[in-house]
C-alpha cells in the first residue's frame, strides 16, 4: 500500500463489489456522505447480477424475503429509467405438479387453479402432464440492465467513485478506518462494504474478518426459440418441484432446470446437457415446440446455511460490514435491502450522522451475529 497512500481516496464507505446488491447500496447512498465503489472485473454486474431471470415474486422465499421483497416491489413501482420506462411491470407466476408438490410450494396470496384454468393462462401445458396448479398474480417482471443503469446512473451524479477492472489487493485497519489497495487505486474508507457476491468469504479473509460460510450454488438459463411464440402476457411456469421453469421471452423462452448445486467461486458456464435435459423436463409437461438453444449461461446464488441475506456489520471487525448471501433474492430484495444497509452504515459503528431511522425488525434478523457458528 505505499506507493498509493499518498493519492488514497478519503471516502466513509468503500463497496466492494459491482452488482445489484452493491450498486443499489451505492445508489441509496449518494448524496448522504463519500462513496467509492470497486468491482473487480472489467464491467459491472459482470456475474450473478447480469444472468438474472427478471422475475421478482412476492410469494416466494421465507417472510424475512418476502417482506423485504414487498417493501422493494413498492419503490421499484413508482421508478423510471432516464427515458421514462418502467423498471418492472405486472407479470404472473404460476406453479404446476402433483398435487403434495403444488400444495407445499404455494404461498399465501396464491390462487389454486384447475387444469383447465391453468391450460386456458398457458395453452403450452399439456392435459396430462400436471395435477394441479396455483397462480400468483402479484409477482412482476424487472428490466435487470435499466435497473442497474438506474442505480449506476443515480450514484455517479452524485459523485459516487466508481471504478471497474479494480480487485482488491492490500487491505490494512489503520486508526478508525481501512486503508485499501484496488487496481491502481488507493482508498481510505471508515467502513467497508463487502457485497461481493460469490466472494464475499475471500474478501472477508483479505481484510482479516473471519468468513461466514457462505455458500455458492449453481443456477444455468437459457434462451430458445421457438416454433410457435408464447404470448407475451403468458405467465411464468414453475415445476412445483422446483425441476425447472420457463417464461416469454423475445428470443422465444427462458428456461432454466432451477438446480443449486454447491460450487467454487467461479466465472460458472453450462455443464454438456445442462440445457438438453431441461427440455427433456419441460416437453412431460408443456409442448413449446423448441427449435433451437439462442444462448445459454449460469449464475451463482450465494447463502449461508440458513438461506437468508447476510446485512450488518460484523461482530469483530470494525468498520466492516456485509452485504452478500442473497441466493436468489438480489433482485426483488435490492431495494429493501439497500434501504436499510444504508441506515445502518450512516447510524452504526463508526456514524456518519445520527438522527438516522433503526433498521427494520427483518434487517435484525439478518444480521451476521446470528451466524454464531463461524467456519
Amino acid at each position: 500500500m505505499t506507493a498509493t497512500t499518498n493519492s488514497a481516496h478519503d471516502v466513509d464507505v468503500l463497496i466492494v463489489g459491482g452488482g445489484i446488491a452493491g450498486l443499489s447500496l451505492a445508489s441509496a447512498l449518494a448524496g448522504k456522505c463519500r462513496v467509492a465503489l470497486v468491482e473487480s472485473e472489467p464491467s459491472l454486474a459482470y456475474h450473478t447480477s447480469g444472468r438474472s431471470a427478471e422475475q421478482l415474486i412476492p410469494s416466494y422465499g421465507p417472510q424475512p424475503i418476502q417482506e423485504l421483497t414487498r417493501r422493494t416491489l413498492g419503490t421499484l413501482r413508482d421508478a423510471a429509467d432516464e427515458d421514462g420506462r418502467r423498471l418492472v411491470w405486472p407479470s404472473r407466476f404460476m406453479l404446476v405438479g402433483a398435487w403434495a408438490d403444488v400444495g407445499q410450494a404455494s404461498h399465501e396470496g396464491m390462487q389454486p387453479l384447475s387444469r383447465n384454468q391453468a391450460r386456458e393462462l398457458v395453452p403450452a401445458l399439456r392435459a396430462d402432464g400436471f395435477e394441479a396448479a396455483a397462480l400468483d398474480i402479484g409477482s412482476v417482471r424487472v428490466d435487470a440492465p435499466a435497473l442497474l443503469a438506474f442505480h449506476e446512473e443515480r450514484a455517479r451524479a452524485a459523485g459516487v467513485h466508481i471504478s471497474v477492472g479494480s480487485p482488491v489487493h492490500t487491505a490494512q485497519r489503520v486508526g478508525e478506518g481501512w486503508l485499501v489497495g484496488a487496481g491502481a487505486e488507493g482508498f481510505h474508507a471508515v467502513n467497508v462494504v463487502n457485497a461481493a457476491g460469490a466472494w464475499a468469504d475471500d474478501v472477508a479473509i483479505l481484510f482479516g474478518v473471519e468468513r461466514l460460510g457462505l455458500q455458492p450454488y449453481r443456477r444455468t438459463a437459457a434462451l430458445v426459440s421457438l416454433a410457435e411464440p408464447l404470448d407475451p402476457d403468458t405467465p411464468m411456469v414453475a415445476a412445483a418441484d422446483n425441476t425447472w421453469y420457463f417464461r416469454p421471452d423475445e428470443a422465444g423462452a427462458l428456461v432454466s432446470p432451477s438446480e443449486a448445486e454447491p460450487s467454487r467461486a467461479e466465472d460458472a458456464v453450462p455443464r454438456p446437457g445442462d440445457v438438453e435435459r431441461t427440455l427433456e423436463l419441460i416437453r412431460a409437461v408443456a409442448d413449446l415446440k423448441v427449435t433451437g438453444v439462442v444462448r445459454a449461461w449460469t449464475g451463482l446464488r450465494t447463502s449461508p446455511k440458513d438461506g437468508l441475506p447476510v446485512m450488518g456489520f460484523d461482530p469483530e471487525g470494525p468498520g466492516f460490514f456485509w452485504l452478500a448471501g442473497q441466493g436468489g433474492y438480489g433482485f426483488q430484495t435490492s431495494s429493501a435491502l439497500a434501504e436499510d444497509a444504508a441506515a445502518q452504515l450512516l447510524a452504526g459503528p463508526g456514524a456518519l450522522r445520527t438522527g438516522v431511522r433503526p433498521a427494520s425488525e427483518t434487517a435484525r434478523a439478518l444480521d451476521p451475529h446470528r451466524l454464531s457458528v463461524r467456519t
